[in-house]
């Protein structure tokens, strides 16, 4: 077989790619800046958008003025198709959002979930956000080809894809993935919300330009995630870091007698007994975290969270050995620097380790904006896959 490499159609391939690539990257572009960017001549340019728009990835946009007087024609990467749908389910609440090959913001719909299990469907509730989401964004929902689905728990990547979660009650508890597939004819990705906060940390985050570093959420559940380089460990079973029921050490049970697993110490429930403890009451976790920021006693609160939390950090630090702690979650919200700070002091007072720990740098839900970012880059793929076919 003949090899196509440095032919024509070839190299056409690649350039269509590159030019696609740059529109997507820094939006409306000149022939001119184009050329700039890619390093091609201006014919070669003119013949890279001519083939592109006739693919339907590029469209002219208007015109600006040109140097010599002559107006300039810009072009635009098409980001209305294909598109995905990030989705992040907790107990209570489905969030979505439209995600295109741009990454570009668009709006976020929220769905108060029922909680009686006999009322949910995996395939009705996700159904429901791809139609929503597309209807607040404008766009088709036809053109929705990939989701992902950030939820506490996780799939079994082997054997039945059997599916580890107590926040989707009513949904599959085997073959999750392939049932949504099949009745919505889309690729779906059901990953865990810590993992897709992680991401999230490393896109825009504390963990930008950080080698190694491990996340810690803290919230109604407890987990953990690990980016190395970039790339998330989930484990040969999809369930690395999933630490809320490791039991604990003699000496963090000695903060608490009624705890005995992590999930014990730090969780919901454990943030609800320290603050009945100041003399604090709230109906449920949320109000407890509004009771304890409105507190005179916050920072006491903290620190006594703060060493807690460094005690369960422990199995993480000797398992990864990161150079960065970060915390995440409903909790952290509350507590920011200073749980960090106290985190980090009885971390090196407890043990031989001293990371960097630090509250989370990412605005908003964490879960969604991970699922937003794995997302963009599989639709990103999608559409560069669709443009200059190569002929072998």
């Amino acid at each position: 077989m003949r090899s196509t490499h440095g032919t024509p159609s070839w190299l056409g391939a690649v350039n269509d790619r590159v030019g696609l690539s740059a529109l997507l990257d820094h939006g409306p572009l000149t022939r001119n800046r184009i050329c700039e960017l890619v390093g091609v001549s201006k014919p070669t340019a003119s013949m890279m958008m001519n083939r592109l728009i006739a693919a339907g990835a590029v469209e002219e946009r208007g015109q600006v003025s040109g140097g010599s007087g002559r107006n300039a024609t810009l072009y635009a990467a098409r980001t209305d198709r294909p598109l995905g749908v990030a989705i992040a389910i907790d107990a209570h609440e489905l969030r979505a959002s439209v995600v295109d090959a741009a990454g570009g913001e668009r709006p976020v719909v929220r769905t108060v979930l029922p909680g009686d299990a006999a009322a949910r469907s995996a395939v009705g509730e996700v159904a429901a956000a791809i139609r929503d989401a597309s209807a607040a964004a404008g766009t088709d929902p036809d053109e929705v080809h990939t989701i992902c689905i950030g939820t506490a728990g996780y799939v079994d990547p082997g054997g039945e894809g059997a599916l580890f979660s107590e926040t989707l009650p009513g949904w599959p508890t085997t073959g999750l993935r392939a049932t949504l597939e099949a009745e919505l004819g889309v690729v779906a990705f059901i990953e865990n919300d810590v993992n897709l906060a992680a991401l999230a940390e490393r896109e825009t985050g504390a963990g930008v330009d950080r080698d190694v570093f491990a996340l810690l959420w803290l919230g109604n559940g407890v987990g953990a995630s690990f980016d190395v380089a970039g790339d998330l460990h989930r484990g040969t079973f999809g369930g690395a870091g999933e630490i809320g029921f490791l039991p604990l050490s003699v000496a963090a049970r000695q903060l608490d007698d009624a705890a005995h697993t992590s999930q014990d110490l730090v969780g919901a429930v454990a943030v609800e007994r320290l603050a009945a403890a100041q003399g604090l009451g709230a109906d449920d976790y949320r109000g407890t975290i509004d009771a304890i920021a409105a507190s005179p006693d916050r920072d006491l609160i903290i620190d006594r969270l703060g060493e807690r939390i460094a005690h369960i950090s422990l199995a993480l630090l000797a398992t990864l050995d990161p150079g960065l702690l970060v915390l995440a979650g409903p909790t952290v919200a509350v507590g920011g620097p200073r749980l960090a700070e106290a985190v980090e002091r009885d971390i090196r007072r407890l043990s031989r380790w001293y990371p960097d720990v630090v509250a989370t740098h990412v605005e908003g839900d964490a879960v969604l904006a991970g699922a937003r970012a794995f997302l963009t880059a599989k639709v990103r793929d999608e559409l560069l896959g669709t443009v200059a076919q190569l002929t072998m």
